[in-house]
């Protein structure tokens, strides 16, 4: 009689650290860890499919399910139990395990096929790799033929991603748990149109006349989007906003917000964002009075292509009502994590609404300017600009933050000082000044350009309430050269007056006495007499004229000069 069941050691479950035991019975197959824990089962009637592959580890066993779109691995297999599993899965489980063969040629470029399971790239009709859709966290178009595929990463080291069930599977099917080197993410380049079938209720195409020319690239992305569920299904949204402003990055998105993430969908990029990775939450009032803007630090930043956004800024009117009924039962809005953080109703400035959503679902405390502080048009953002770029710096409690973009966080922990100087211009039209803040350890220095005169004994006060090392170059550079460009000026004038008395310049002041006095008594004739003949000359008596002339009135007083000076050199002999 032989056994009802078969198993194998040293097999590794979806990719799981640690190796177990793997047994195949009439009913089904289980996985337990060697160093023990919880069985992983998976009954016979929820195998879909199978197949047979070359893998890390030796020969894996990849079993598609029918009850949902996970994929499960079974790595560790020798060659030679494929004819001994095979038969297993044909008898008890009515399934085929088919053997594939990967391409090795090293191409990198193929075919995608979407299956109800995960995205298979080939290369000459052979798979060269897949990738599961519960594998995937997000994907954008990152061009008008590129689309950037990015892969769902555990919150820390230590995250295994089994989610209370053992056996290394992450929560939701996601495998890479734990990881030491991690694929964060994956690019496809998808060139041309693909021709799109418009589908009657039938199910039966319209013969030609639906068909559509689209963007390859688009529709790529436009089916890794429906195949993937990215983000949570759309049931699920507890709240949504539509057409919300973003300054950074640029655009209008809608957002959906989730249990565990939000979304924020727009026209071009698509960006599913977990609450976890909010580490900060700012509400920052604009200097108009008549917008707000909300600024959420993220880590690790959004990424755009090969742009990281490490804040969002969103803006809003001030005036904007809204009313909304989150997506919550009562008795979900009594557990612990909601309670007294959400409320079932909200008819209040639209704002205050996502703020307060933001902060009940995340769970992060929300700042806001320090009152320490008030512009001289008493308002709390000061307008001034980093390099070219303006914008407006805020002075939190424990932080500055400086806002659309580049959006640049500094906290005050991290500042060694602050320098308030003036870079170029006139002393005398000082109307502005730059403030530069040095990081400790070497961190470099961020500057704040074009910040109004009447800030500075504002700022240099709060600095210095906050216990920052503040230096003001401005009041002692401005007495310094003012008073060096008035004992400079009073010199030279100095020079000039006292030199000329006092200088012994021999028989030079007898000269020009003598050519004054001989140029004085001939100079009406001589004047007169080269004038007319100028005058012949040119025919005219145009500007040019007047220049020839000068130049030969110099011309007559240069000969007569010489001609004087022998005869004074005769008389003082």
């Amino acid at each position: 009689m032989t056994a009802a069941y078969e198993s194998i050691d040293n097999i590794f479950f979806d990719l799981s650290k640690e190796s177990g035991k793997v047994r195949f019975a009439e009913s089904g197959l289980g996985w337990k860890p060697m160093g023990g824990g919880d069985t992983f089962t998976l009954d016979k009637s929820a195998i879909a499919s199978a197949q047979w592959s070359r893998a890390a580890k030796g020969y894996e066993i990849k079993i598609f399910r029918r009850d949902t779109s996970l994929v499960h691995q079974l790595d560790g297999f020798q060659q030679d139990d494929y004819d001994r599993i095979s038969r297993l899965f044909k008898n008890w489980y009515s399934v085929v395990l088919e053997s594939k063969e990967h391409a090795l040629r090293g191409w990198n470029w193929g075919k995608a096929d979407f299956t109800k399971n995960e995205l298979t790239f080939s290369v000459q009709n052979k798979p060269a790799f897949e990738l599961p859709y519960s594998e995937i966290g997000n994907t954008n178009l990152a061009g008008r033929n590129e689309v950037a595929v990015e892969m769902a990463l555990p919150q820390d080291s230590s995250d295994t991603g089994t989610n209370g069930h053992l056996g290394g599977a992450r929560g939701k099917g996601k495998k890479a748990g734990a990881g030491r080197d991690q694929l964060v993410e994956m690019r496809f380049y998808v060139p041309g149109v693909a021709t799109v079938k418009d589908v009657g209720e039938d199910g039966d195409s319209d013969g030609g006349a639906g068909e559509e020319e689209k963007n390859a690239a688009t529709l790529f992305y436009e089916t890794l989007i429906e195949k993937a569920e990215i983000g949570e299904m759309a049931g699920d949204t507890i709240a949504t906003f539509l057409e919300v402003l973003h300054l950074t990055p640029r655009g209008r998105f809608d957002i959906d917000m989730y249990e565990a993430s939000f979304r924020l969908r727009g026209k071009t990029y698509d960006y599913k964002i977990q609450y976890e990775a909010i580490k900060k939450f700012m509400v920052l009032p604009k200097p108009d009075d008549m917008h707000c803007m909300l600024c959420i630090g993220l880590d690790p930043p959004l990424r755009q292509g090969q742009t990281r956004y490490p804040f969002v800024v969103m803006q809003f009117k001030k005036d904007e009502e809204v009313t909304i009924d989150l997506n919550l039962d009562e008795e979900q809005l009594q557990q612990e994590k909601y309670k007294d953080k959400l409320e079932a109703h909200y008819e209040e400035p639209l704002h205050h609404v996502v703020a307060k959503i933001f902060r009940g679902l995340a769970n992060k405390k929300i700042s806001s300017p320090a009152k320490d502080f008030l512009t001289h048009r008493n308002q709390y953002g000061i307008k001034c600009s980093i390099k070219a770029s303006e914008g407006f710096l805020y002075c939190l409690e424990k932080a500055f933050m400086f806002v659309p973009k580049p959006a640049t966080y500094i906290a005050y922990e991290q500042t060694q000082s602050i320098t308030f100087s003036r870079i170029g211009g006139a002393v005398s039209a000082l109307s502005t000044f730059d403030i530069t803040v040095a990081m400790k350890g070497g961190g470099g220095s961020s500057q704040f350009s074009n910040i109004n005169r009447e800030d500075l004994k504002a700022l240099e006060t709060f600095f210095k309430l906050k216990g920052l090392r503040v230096k003001n170059e401005i009041d002692e550079d401005a007495n310094l050269l003012a008073a060096a460009l008035r004992e400079q000026a009073m010199e030279e004038s100095d020079d000039e007056v006292v030199g000329g008395a006092k200088a012994d310049r021999g028989s030079a002041d007898e000269d020009e006495e003598s050519v004054d006095e001989d140029f004085n008594a001939d100079s009406e004739s001589d004047v007169a007499e080269e004038y007319d003949s100028a005058h012949e000359s040119s025919g005219s008596g145009s500007g040019e004229s007047d220049v020839d002339n000068d130049e030969d009135e110099e011309m007559d007083d240069d000969e007569e000069e010489e001609e004087e000076r022998p005869k004074k050199k005769s008389k003082t002999g």
